[in-house]
Protein backbone atom coordinates (compact mmCIF):
# COMPACT_ATOMS: atom_id res chain seq x y z
CA UNK A 1 0.00 0.00 0.00
CA UNK A 2 1.10 3.58 -0.66
CA UNK A 3 -0.12 6.72 1.06
CA UNK A 4 -0.34 9.59 -1.45
CA UNK A 5 -0.41 13.09 0.04
CA UNK A 6 -2.13 15.57 -2.26
CA UNK A 7 -1.10 19.07 -1.19
CA UNK A 8 -3.07 22.20 -2.06
CA UNK A 9 -1.35 23.38 -5.25
CA UNK A 10 -0.17 26.86 -6.14
CA UNK A 11 -3.16 28.21 -8.05
CA UNK A 12 -1.43 31.36 -9.16
CA UNK A 13 -1.63 35.14 -8.69
CA UNK A 14 0.46 35.10 -5.50
CA UNK A 15 -2.23 33.37 -3.44
CA UNK A 16 -0.89 32.09 -0.10
CA UNK A 17 -4.01 30.36 1.21
CA UNK A 18 -7.48 29.24 0.22
CA UNK A 19 -10.76 28.38 1.90
CA UNK A 20 -12.39 24.97 1.65
CA UNK A 21 -15.93 25.82 0.58
CA UNK A 22 -17.21 22.33 -0.27
CA UNK A 23 -16.07 18.74 0.19
CA UNK A 24 -17.27 16.24 -2.39
CA UNK A 25 -15.77 13.30 -0.50
CA UNK A 26 -15.23 12.12 3.06
CA UNK A 27 -12.84 9.78 4.82
CA UNK A 28 -13.45 6.22 3.68
CA UNK A 29 -14.74 7.09 0.22
CA UNK A 30 -13.14 5.38 -2.77
CA UNK A 31 -12.32 7.78 -5.60
CA UNK A 32 -11.16 7.38 -9.17
CA UNK A 33 -8.59 9.56 -10.85
CA UNK A 34 -10.10 12.94 -11.83
CA UNK A 35 -13.00 12.58 -9.41
CA UNK A 36 -13.89 15.90 -7.79
CA UNK A 37 -12.47 16.19 -4.27
CA UNK A 38 -13.23 19.73 -3.11
CA UNK A 39 -13.96 23.30 -4.13
CA UNK A 40 -11.55 25.86 -2.73
CA UNK A 41 -11.93 29.61 -2.88
CA UNK A 42 -9.24 32.28 -3.10
CA UNK A 43 -9.69 36.04 -3.25
CA UNK A 44 -10.01 35.67 -7.01
CA UNK A 45 -12.11 32.62 -7.79
CA UNK A 46 -13.44 29.20 -6.78
CA UNK A 47 -11.32 26.32 -8.08
CA UNK A 48 -12.23 22.63 -8.35
CA UNK A 49 -9.70 20.14 -6.98
CA UNK A 50 -9.65 16.72 -8.63
CA UNK A 51 -8.06 13.46 -7.55
CA UNK A 52 -4.66 12.91 -9.21
CA UNK A 53 -4.78 9.17 -8.43
CA UNK A 54 -7.34 6.48 -7.65
CA UNK A 55 -7.68 5.10 -4.15
CA UNK A 56 -9.34 5.41 -0.77
CA UNK A 57 -9.52 8.70 1.14
CA UNK A 58 -7.78 8.23 4.50
CA UNK A 59 -7.55 11.87 5.68
CA UNK A 60 -8.82 15.33 4.72
CA UNK A 61 -7.51 18.77 5.64
CA UNK A 62 -10.43 20.06 7.68
CA UNK A 63 -14.04 21.20 7.60
CA UNK A 64 -15.84 23.39 5.11
CA UNK A 65 -14.96 26.98 5.94
CA UNK A 66 -11.42 26.18 7.10
CA UNK A 67 -8.50 28.13 5.63
CA UNK A 68 -5.46 26.13 4.52
CA UNK A 69 -2.09 27.25 3.19
CA UNK A 70 -0.76 26.58 -0.28
CA UNK A 71 1.44 23.49 -0.12
CA UNK A 72 -0.26 21.97 2.91
CA UNK A 73 -2.12 18.66 2.78
CA UNK A 74 -5.56 18.73 1.18
CA UNK A 75 -6.26 14.98 1.18
CA UNK A 76 -4.44 11.74 1.84
CA UNK A 77 -5.22 8.86 -0.53
CA UNK A 78 -4.34 5.22 -0.02
CA UNK A 79 -3.49 3.62 -3.35
CA UNK A 80 -2.69 0.10 -4.46
CA UNK A 81 0.97 -0.46 -5.33
CA UNK A 82 3.46 2.31 -6.06
CA UNK A 83 2.76 5.73 -7.58
CA UNK A 84 4.82 6.76 -10.60
CA UNK A 85 5.94 10.31 -9.88
CA UNK A 86 6.79 10.87 -13.56
CA UNK A 87 3.11 10.55 -14.41
CA UNK A 88 2.24 13.32 -11.95
CA UNK A 89 4.58 15.99 -13.26
CA UNK A 90 2.10 17.53 -15.69
CA UNK A 91 -1.00 17.56 -13.48
CA UNK A 92 -3.04 20.78 -13.68
CA UNK A 93 -5.66 22.38 -11.49
CA UNK A 94 -9.18 21.77 -12.78
CA UNK A 95 -10.03 25.40 -13.60
CA UNK A 96 -8.62 25.20 -17.11
CA UNK A 97 -5.72 27.56 -16.38
CA UNK A 98 -2.16 26.86 -17.48
CA UNK A 99 1.07 26.30 -15.61
CA UNK A 100 -0.44 25.49 -12.23
CA UNK A 101 1.66 22.63 -10.89
CA UNK A 102 0.39 20.43 -8.12
CA UNK A 103 2.70 19.76 -5.19
CA UNK A 104 2.66 16.14 -4.10
CA UNK A 105 4.27 14.10 -1.42
CA UNK A 106 4.52 10.34 -1.27
CA UNK A 107 5.07 8.35 1.85
CA UNK A 108 5.53 4.57 1.69
CA UNK A 109 3.67 2.27 4.06
CA UNK A 110 4.42 -1.43 4.21
CA UNK A 111 1.42 -3.72 4.20
CA UNK A 112 1.38 -7.07 5.95
CA UNK A 113 -1.98 -7.99 4.50
CA UNK A 114 -3.80 -7.07 7.72
CA UNK A 115 -4.64 -3.42 7.09
CA UNK A 116 -6.77 -2.02 9.90
CA UNK A 117 -9.39 0.60 9.08
CA UNK A 118 -11.33 2.52 11.72
CA UNK A 119 -15.06 1.87 11.65
CA UNK A 120 -15.87 5.42 10.60
CA UNK A 121 -13.45 5.11 7.67
CA UNK A 122 -15.01 2.04 6.09
CA UNK A 123 -15.25 2.28 2.35
CA UNK A 124 -18.34 3.97 1.03
CA UNK A 125 -19.28 5.05 -2.42
CA UNK A 126 -18.84 8.77 -2.94
CA UNK A 127 -22.19 10.55 -2.64
CA UNK A 128 -23.89 11.40 -5.90
CA UNK A 129 -25.16 14.97 -6.23
CA UNK A 130 -28.85 15.48 -6.91
CA UNK A 131 -29.76 16.31 -10.46
CA UNK A 132 -30.52 19.97 -11.00
CA UNK A 133 -33.69 19.24 -12.94
CA UNK A 134 -36.29 16.54 -12.57
CA UNK A 135 -39.77 15.78 -13.81
CA UNK A 136 -42.57 16.34 -11.34
CA UNK A 137 -46.26 15.73 -11.71
CA UNK A 138 -48.41 18.56 -10.40
CA UNK A 139 -51.97 18.05 -9.26
CA UNK A 140 -53.34 18.68 -12.76
CA UNK A 141 -51.78 15.40 -13.94
CA UNK A 142 -49.23 16.99 -16.30
CA UNK A 143 -45.50 17.14 -15.87
CA UNK A 144 -42.94 19.91 -15.92
CA UNK A 145 -39.29 20.45 -15.15
CA UNK A 146 -38.40 21.74 -11.71
CA UNK A 147 -34.96 23.31 -11.38
CA UNK A 148 -33.35 23.51 -7.94
CA UNK A 149 -29.91 23.14 -6.37
CA UNK A 150 -29.08 20.00 -4.36
CA UNK A 151 -29.21 22.03 -1.13
CA UNK A 152 -32.74 23.24 -1.87
CA UNK A 153 -33.85 19.71 -2.81
CA UNK A 154 -32.44 18.26 0.42
CA UNK A 155 -34.14 20.91 2.51
CA UNK A 156 -37.43 20.30 0.69
CA UNK A 157 -37.15 16.56 1.34
CA UNK A 158 -36.41 17.16 5.02
CA UNK A 159 -39.53 19.33 5.26
CA UNK A 160 -41.63 16.94 3.14
CA UNK A 161 -42.30 19.71 0.63
CA UNK A 162 -43.25 18.85 -2.95
CA UNK A 163 -41.15 21.18 -5.09
CA UNK A 164 -43.76 20.90 -7.81
CA UNK A 165 -46.01 23.05 -5.59
CA UNK A 166 -43.39 25.78 -5.04
CA UNK A 167 -43.48 28.81 -7.28
CA UNK A 168 -40.07 30.05 -8.46
CA UNK A 169 -39.43 33.76 -8.81
CA UNK A 170 -36.63 33.11 -11.30
CA UNK A 171 -35.49 30.30 -13.57
CA UNK A 172 -35.11 27.86 -10.69
CA UNK A 173 -36.32 27.36 -7.13
CA UNK A 174 -34.21 29.10 -4.46
CA UNK A 175 -34.27 28.96 -0.68
CA UNK A 176 -36.24 32.23 -0.70
CA UNK A 177 -38.94 30.59 -2.86
CA UNK A 178 -39.13 27.68 -0.43
CA UNK A 179 -39.36 30.17 2.46
CA UNK A 180 -42.22 31.98 0.73
CA UNK A 181 -44.06 28.69 0.20
CA UNK A 182 -43.62 27.67 3.85
CA UNK A 183 -44.63 31.04 5.24
CA UNK A 184 -47.31 32.22 2.82
CA UNK A 185 -48.72 29.15 1.08
CA UNK A 186 -52.46 29.76 0.60
CA UNK A 187 -55.11 27.20 1.48
CA UNK A 188 -54.88 23.81 3.15
CA UNK A 189 -54.62 22.13 -0.24
CA UNK A 190 -51.40 24.04 -0.88
CA UNK A 191 -49.70 22.64 2.23
CA UNK A 192 -48.15 19.19 2.40
CA UNK A 193 -50.28 16.98 4.64
CA UNK A 194 -49.18 16.82 8.26
CA UNK A 195 -46.36 19.37 7.86
CA UNK A 196 -46.15 22.40 10.12
CA UNK A 197 -45.28 25.67 8.42
CA UNK A 198 -43.43 26.88 11.48
CA UNK A 199 -39.80 27.42 10.56
CA UNK A 200 -37.20 25.61 12.63
CA UNK A 201 -34.15 27.50 13.85
CA UNK A 202 -31.15 27.05 11.59
CA UNK A 203 -27.47 27.58 12.32
CA UNK A 204 -25.57 28.16 9.08
CA UNK A 205 -21.81 28.47 8.90
CA UNK A 206 -20.77 31.57 6.98
CA UNK A 207 -18.26 30.28 4.44
CA UNK A 208 -17.16 30.70 0.86
CA UNK A 209 -18.65 33.50 -1.20
CA UNK A 210 -20.96 34.57 1.64
CA UNK A 211 -17.95 35.05 3.94
CA UNK A 212 -16.13 37.06 1.27
CA UNK A 213 -19.19 39.25 0.79
CA UNK A 214 -19.49 39.77 4.55
CA UNK A 215 -15.82 40.74 4.84
CA UNK A 216 -15.93 43.09 1.85
CA UNK A 217 -19.12 44.82 2.96
CA UNK A 218 -17.83 45.25 6.53
CA UNK A 219 -14.54 46.71 5.27
CA UNK A 220 -16.37 49.04 2.93
CA UNK A 221 -18.72 50.41 5.58
CA UNK A 222 -15.97 50.53 8.21
CA UNK A 223 -13.44 52.37 6.04
CA UNK A 224 -15.54 54.49 3.67
CA UNK A 225 -17.65 57.46 4.79
CA UNK A 226 -20.62 56.87 2.49
CA UNK A 227 -23.13 59.42 1.34
CA UNK A 228 -26.02 58.79 -1.04
CA UNK A 229 -27.91 61.04 -3.43
CA UNK A 230 -31.20 60.20 -5.19
CA UNK A 231 -32.87 61.98 -8.10
CA UNK A 232 -35.95 61.31 -10.22
CA UNK A 233 -35.50 60.70 -13.96
CA UNK A 234 -38.15 60.69 -16.66
CA UNK A 235 -37.44 57.51 -18.64
CA UNK A 236 -40.44 57.77 -20.98
CA UNK A 237 -38.54 58.74 -24.13
CA UNK A 238 -35.77 56.24 -23.48
CA UNK A 239 -38.27 53.42 -22.89
CA UNK A 240 -40.04 54.31 -26.14
CA UNK A 241 -36.70 54.27 -27.98
CA UNK A 242 -35.82 50.91 -26.45
CA UNK A 243 -39.14 49.46 -27.65
CA UNK A 244 -38.46 50.72 -31.20
CA UNK A 245 -34.93 49.31 -31.17
CA UNK A 246 -36.16 45.91 -30.03
CA UNK A 247 -38.87 45.88 -32.67
CA UNK A 248 -36.23 46.34 -35.36
CA UNK A 249 -33.30 44.44 -33.86
CA UNK A 250 -33.28 41.57 -36.36
CA UNK A 251 -30.87 38.86 -35.17
CA UNK A 252 -29.32 41.08 -32.50
CA UNK A 253 -29.96 40.47 -28.78
CA UNK A 254 -32.99 41.94 -27.08
CA UNK A 255 -32.21 45.16 -25.23
CA UNK A 256 -32.89 45.70 -21.56
CA UNK A 257 -32.50 49.16 -20.11
CA UNK A 258 -28.96 48.44 -18.87
CA UNK A 259 -27.02 48.81 -22.16
CA UNK A 260 -28.62 52.20 -22.80
CA UNK A 261 -27.93 53.28 -19.24
CA UNK A 262 -24.30 52.18 -19.50
CA UNK A 263 -23.82 54.26 -22.65
CA UNK A 264 -25.24 57.26 -20.76
CA UNK A 265 -22.92 56.58 -17.79
CA UNK A 266 -19.86 56.37 -20.05
CA UNK A 267 -20.75 59.52 -21.99
CA UNK A 268 -21.31 61.57 -18.83
CA UNK A 269 -18.18 60.40 -16.94
CA UNK A 270 -15.37 62.31 -18.76
CA UNK A 271 -16.37 65.58 -17.11
CA UNK A 272 -16.42 63.89 -13.68
CA UNK A 273 -13.24 61.77 -13.52
CA UNK A 274 -13.30 61.66 -9.71
CA UNK A 275 -16.19 59.17 -9.91
CA UNK A 276 -14.43 56.65 -12.17
CA UNK A 277 -11.61 56.08 -9.71
CA UNK A 278 -10.13 53.84 -7.03
CA UNK A 279 -8.71 55.03 -3.71
CA UNK A 280 -5.71 53.37 -2.09
CA UNK A 281 -6.30 54.73 1.39
CA UNK A 282 -3.14 53.15 2.81
CA UNK A 283 -0.92 54.87 0.23
CA UNK A 284 -3.12 57.98 0.15
CA UNK A 285 -3.40 57.81 -3.65
CA UNK A 286 -6.44 58.21 -5.90
CA UNK A 287 -6.21 56.79 -9.43
CA UNK A 288 -8.64 58.36 -11.87
CA UNK A 289 -9.20 55.97 -14.75
CA UNK A 290 -9.74 56.97 -18.35
CA UNK A 291 -11.29 53.66 -19.37
CA UNK A 292 -14.56 52.58 -17.81
CA UNK A 293 -14.30 49.04 -16.43
CA UNK A 294 -17.86 48.74 -15.17
CA UNK A 295 -18.68 46.23 -12.44
CA UNK A 296 -22.11 44.64 -12.80
CA UNK A 297 -23.45 43.52 -9.41
CA UNK A 298 -25.04 40.11 -10.11
CA UNK A 299 -27.04 37.93 -7.73
CA UNK A 300 -26.08 34.25 -7.85
CA UNK A 301 -26.85 31.18 -5.74
CA UNK A 302 -23.48 31.71 -4.05
CA UNK A 303 -24.19 35.36 -3.29
CA UNK A 304 -23.43 38.71 -4.88
CA UNK A 305 -20.73 38.67 -7.57
CA UNK A 306 -19.40 41.56 -9.65
CA UNK A 307 -18.29 40.57 -13.17
CA UNK A 308 -16.61 43.39 -15.05
CA UNK A 309 -17.46 44.97 -18.41
CA UNK A 310 -14.01 45.99 -19.59
CA UNK A 311 -13.70 49.15 -21.69
CA UNK A 312 -17.44 49.66 -21.65
CA UNK A 313 -16.93 53.09 -23.24
CA UNK A 314 -15.87 51.41 -26.51
CA UNK A 315 -18.96 49.18 -26.90
CA UNK A 316 -22.21 49.93 -28.66
CA UNK A 317 -25.57 48.98 -27.16
CA UNK A 318 -25.72 45.61 -28.93
CA UNK A 319 -22.20 44.64 -27.86
CA UNK A 320 -23.03 45.68 -24.31
CA UNK A 321 -26.21 43.58 -24.35
CA UNK A 322 -24.28 40.48 -25.45
CA UNK A 323 -21.47 40.98 -22.96
CA UNK A 324 -23.85 41.65 -20.06
CA UNK A 325 -25.69 38.41 -20.84
CA UNK A 326 -22.47 36.41 -21.14
CA UNK A 327 -20.95 37.74 -17.92
CA UNK A 328 -24.14 37.28 -15.91
CA UNK A 329 -24.50 33.69 -17.11
CA UNK A 330 -20.86 32.82 -16.32
CA UNK A 331 -21.18 34.36 -12.85
CA UNK A 332 -24.35 32.39 -12.09
CA UNK A 333 -23.07 29.05 -13.36
CA UNK A 334 -19.67 29.45 -11.71
CA UNK A 335 -17.57 29.57 -14.89
CA UNK A 336 -16.47 33.21 -14.62
CA UNK A 337 -12.70 33.63 -14.76
CA UNK A 338 -10.82 35.43 -12.01
CA UNK A 339 -9.90 38.18 -14.48
CA UNK A 340 -13.61 38.75 -15.16
CA UNK A 341 -14.35 39.33 -11.48
CA UNK A 342 -11.74 41.97 -10.66
CA UNK A 343 -10.43 45.32 -11.81
CA UNK A 344 -13.64 47.36 -11.93
CA UNK A 345 -13.42 51.15 -11.65
CA UNK A 346 -17.13 51.87 -11.07
CA UNK A 347 -20.04 49.59 -10.24
CA UNK A 348 -23.66 49.52 -11.40
CA UNK A 349 -26.14 47.65 -9.21
CA UNK A 350 -29.75 47.10 -10.20
CA UNK A 351 -32.53 45.15 -8.52
CA UNK A 352 -34.35 44.87 -11.83
CA UNK A 353 -38.13 44.58 -11.52
CA UNK A 354 -37.87 44.55 -7.70
CA UNK A 355 -36.46 48.03 -7.95
CA UNK A 356 -37.76 49.80 -4.89
CA UNK A 357 -38.32 53.51 -4.45
CA UNK A 358 -34.71 54.26 -3.58
CA UNK A 359 -31.56 52.40 -2.57
CA UNK A 360 -28.39 53.36 -0.72
CA UNK A 361 -25.93 50.86 -2.24
CA UNK A 362 -22.64 49.99 -0.54
CA UNK A 363 -19.50 50.97 -2.46
CA UNK A 364 -17.43 48.20 -4.00
CA UNK A 365 -14.11 49.04 -2.32
CA UNK A 366 -11.59 50.37 -3.45
CA UNK A 367 -13.89 52.14 -5.89
CA UNK A 368 -15.31 55.49 -4.83
CA UNK A 369 -18.83 55.36 -6.30
CA UNK A 370 -21.67 52.98 -7.11
CA UNK A 371 -24.79 53.73 -9.18
CA UNK A 372 -28.15 52.11 -8.45
CA UNK A 373 -31.11 52.53 -10.83
CA UNK A 374 -34.46 51.68 -9.26
CA UNK A 375 -37.72 50.42 -10.70
CA UNK A 376 -39.39 52.31 -13.54
CA UNK A 377 -43.01 53.04 -12.68
CA UNK A 378 -45.81 55.05 -14.25
CA UNK A 379 -46.65 58.12 -12.19
CA UNK A 380 -48.51 61.37 -12.81
CA UNK A 381 -46.31 64.34 -13.70
CA UNK A 382 -47.18 67.95 -14.50
CA UNK A 383 -45.56 69.12 -17.76
CA UNK A 384 -46.26 72.62 -19.07
CA UNK A 385 -49.24 72.87 -16.78
CA UNK A 386 -50.78 69.59 -17.94
CA UNK A 387 -51.06 66.36 -15.99
CA UNK A 388 -49.44 63.47 -17.86
CA UNK A 389 -48.63 59.87 -17.08
CA UNK A 390 -44.87 59.34 -17.39
CA UNK A 391 -42.43 56.49 -16.81
CA UNK A 392 -40.32 57.66 -13.91
CA UNK A 393 -37.33 56.15 -12.15
CA UNK A 394 -35.37 57.13 -9.09
CA UNK A 395 -31.61 56.89 -9.57
CA UNK A 396 -29.36 56.41 -6.54
CA UNK A 397 -25.64 57.00 -6.21
CA UNK A 398 -23.40 56.34 -3.21
CA UNK A 399 -19.98 57.96 -3.03
CA UNK A 400 -16.83 58.00 -0.89
CA UNK A 401 -16.94 61.40 0.81
CA UNK A 402 -13.16 61.37 1.23
CA UNK A 403 -12.78 61.63 -2.54
CA UNK A 404 -16.11 62.85 -3.95
CA UNK A 405 -17.87 66.01 -2.79
CA UNK A 406 -21.66 66.10 -2.58
CA UNK A 407 -21.85 68.87 -5.16
CA UNK A 408 -19.85 66.83 -7.67
CA UNK A 409 -22.01 63.75 -7.15
CA UNK A 410 -25.22 65.75 -7.64
CA UNK A 411 -23.76 67.48 -10.71
CA UNK A 412 -22.81 64.15 -12.23
CA UNK A 413 -26.30 62.73 -11.70
CA UNK A 414 -27.74 65.81 -13.44
CA UNK A 415 -25.43 65.20 -16.41
CA UNK A 416 -26.44 61.52 -16.48
CA UNK A 417 -30.09 62.54 -16.22
CA UNK A 418 -29.71 64.80 -19.26
CA UNK A 419 -28.50 61.89 -21.40
CA UNK A 420 -31.24 59.56 -20.17
CA UNK A 421 -34.01 62.08 -20.70
CA UNK A 422 -32.66 63.10 -24.15
CA UNK A 423 -31.81 59.66 -25.56
CA UNK A 424 -30.85 60.91 -29.03
CA UNK A 425 -27.64 62.17 -27.39
CA UNK A 426 -26.63 58.57 -26.67
CA UNK A 427 -25.96 58.10 -30.39
CA UNK A 428 -24.34 61.48 -31.04
CA UNK A 429 -20.56 61.85 -31.21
Amino acid sequence: MTKFIFNLPDIGEGIAEAEIVKWHIKVGNVVAEDDQLADVMTDKATVEMEAPVSGKITAIAGEEGDIISIGSMLVEIEVEGDVDLDELEDLEVADGSDDKEQDTEIKEEKSDGNDQVEAEEESEEAPVADEKASDVKPSDGGSRKVLATPAVRKRARDLAVDLGQVKAQGDHIRHSDLDAYLNYGSGEGYRPSGVSHKREDETIKVIGMRRKIAQNMAESKRNIPHFSYVDEIDMTELEDMRADLNANRGERPKLTMLPLMIVAICKSLPQYPMLNAIYDDEAGVVTRHGAVHLGMATQTDQGLMVPVLRNAQDMNIWQLASEISRLAASARDGTAKASELSGSTLTLTSLGPLGGIATTPVINRPEVAIIGPNKIVERPMIIDGELQVRKLMNLSISCDHRVVDGYDAASYVQALKHFLETPVLLFAD
